[in-house]
């Protein structure tokens, strides 16, 4: 009786919108906002350097999740948990990518409001050559939109598989998958567009992120925050060692997501141009200076270099030239280099002990810490001439407040609730047998 009472409301309600109009209205609104971003060019307007640029770019950016992100985080957690992290990490890339192009990509790219996005047209028109013709987005006119929509996927993959190092090692596996998901729709599509998109709010309040550092390494930092928050520590945490079972994947892994980062940053400037370059040396020169200095800092403070330091201080370099590897000099890469390396380590000798969050892999302290200050430096560094405009710090400072504000707040709502209707953790004996054996029936020997 109550479905045929809701389709009989539904019937009912939809003829009231076409009679008065709305719905009509609501439909050409739809046409209209998708046009806005998308078009149809001839093949030859396609640039085949640009387009094998990013699908290059595509590849090296997913390699950062798969295998990269997987080995990272899975030589950094205990024995016990390797596959059961490496799982939650595949398993979010493979959830986002099947959301991103159904919804995921319209939302943080189609055009609509300022706050996201919407697109009446379906898949095939927007990424199906027809008729002669090759559909593009604007904001890469010389590139297919099938192209430019994966390459974008890729960035919501990664960014969403980053937080699954917060709560590593404890949360159970579809809670991992569907809290991933789900996240790249509220959080990390409406963010996108905000920055990314022409006609969000923070774009045209004059923010410039040229490759995530707010959309990805700020967003992530602050949803792993507060999913750390929502499931608590670890058993055991602060009172036993909980030391990183294999290095050698932890270092296969930060070789992987120093390398593709090229693709990252350099695919950022959506064509194979001088942008590109720069943003390719400078992600070099960042990364390799941070290294340095966080390996520096510990063997003047602790009289050891690690190569688990040197792993982070990598790691930190490379979030800290990413909102700005296209926008500044060389000069100023190594300066993205000092902070990332002198931040990253400040946050975990000092920050993350003060506010006692067992953010297992530490996305706030190296993610979150380091891209909040990287994001505000940006517009004190970028040279006119090469962001299109000079740098505006008070747009900056509110784009990271409330990007810091909206993914922390909706993250940890989402996480409560996922931990309020299925419980978001393992059961106490299966996290002390470990994530392994408990969630998949499989172990390392």
């Amino acid at each position: 009786m109550s479905s045929r009472f809701f389709s009989a409301f539904a019937l009912h309600l939809s003829r009231r919108l076409a009679a008065t109009g709305l719905l009509a209205a609501l439909s050409a609104w739809a046409a209209s906002a998708s046009a806005a971003s998308h078009a149809s060019v001839a093949p030859a307007d396609i640039s085949s350097g640009d387009t094998a640029w990013l699908l290059t770019s595509t590849a090296l950016v997913l390699m950062m999740t798969l295998p990269g992100l997987a080995f990272f985080y899975g030589g950094l957690v205990r024995k016990k948990n390797i596959l059961g992290t490496m799982t939650q990490v595949f398993i979010a890339a493979a959830v986002v990518s099947a959301l991103w192009f159904a919804l995921g990509y319209a939302l943080a790219f189609a055009s609509g409001n300022p706050a996201f996005g919407f697109v009446g047209k379906g898949l095939d028109a927007l990424f199906v050559p027809l008729a002669g013709k090759v559909p593009v987005h604007t904001l890469a006119p010389n590139v297919p939109s099938s192209v430019f929509a994966s390459f974008q996927g890729a960035f919501a993959v990664i960014t969403a598989a980053l937080i699954v190092g917060s709560f590593a090692e404890r949360v159970k596996f579809g809670v991992a998958a569907i809290f991933c998901g789900v996240w790249s729709l509220l959080v990390y599509a409406p963010v996108a567009h905000w920055v990314w998109h022409p006609e969000g709010w923070l774009y045209e309040m004059g923010v410039r992120d040229f490759a995530g550092g707010l959309v990805v390494h700020v967003n992530a930092g602050a949803a792993g925050l507060a999913c750390a928050l929502v499931v608590k520590p670890r058993q055991g945490w602060g009172r036993e060692p909980m030391v990183p079972s294999n290095l050698a994947y932890m270092l296969i892994g930060a070789a992987l997501l120093w390398i593709g980062w090229f693709g990252f940053n350099g695919g950022s400037a959506m064509a194979a141009n001088g942008a590109a370059g720069l943003a390719m040396l400078n992600t070099q020169a960042a990364a390799a200076l941070a290294a340095v200095v966080f390996v520096s800092c510990e063997w003047l403070l602790k009289g050891q270099a690690t190569l688990v330091g040197m792993s982070t201080g990598a790691v930190a370099g490379l979030v800290a030239i990413t909102p700005a590897a296209g926008y500044v000099g060389v000069d100023s890469a190594y300066l993205f280099g000092l902070v990332g390396g002198a931040v990253s380590f400040v946050s975990l000798m000092w920050l993350k002990p003060l506010l006692n969050i067992d953010d297992s892999l530490d996305v706030f302290a190296i993610h979150g810490a380091v891209g909040i200050v990287a994001t505000l430096l940006t517009p004190f560094l970028s040279r006119p001439e090469l962001a299109g405009r000079a740098g505006h710090p008070e747009a900056e400072a509110i784009g990271t407040l409330a990007v810091l504000a909206y993914s922390f707040v909706v993250s940890w709502l989402l996480m409560k609730g996922l931990d309020f209707v299925v419980g978001a953790r393992v059961k106490r004996g299966d996290e002390l047998d470990g994530l392994d054996v408990s969630q998949h029936g499989e172990q390392i020997e």
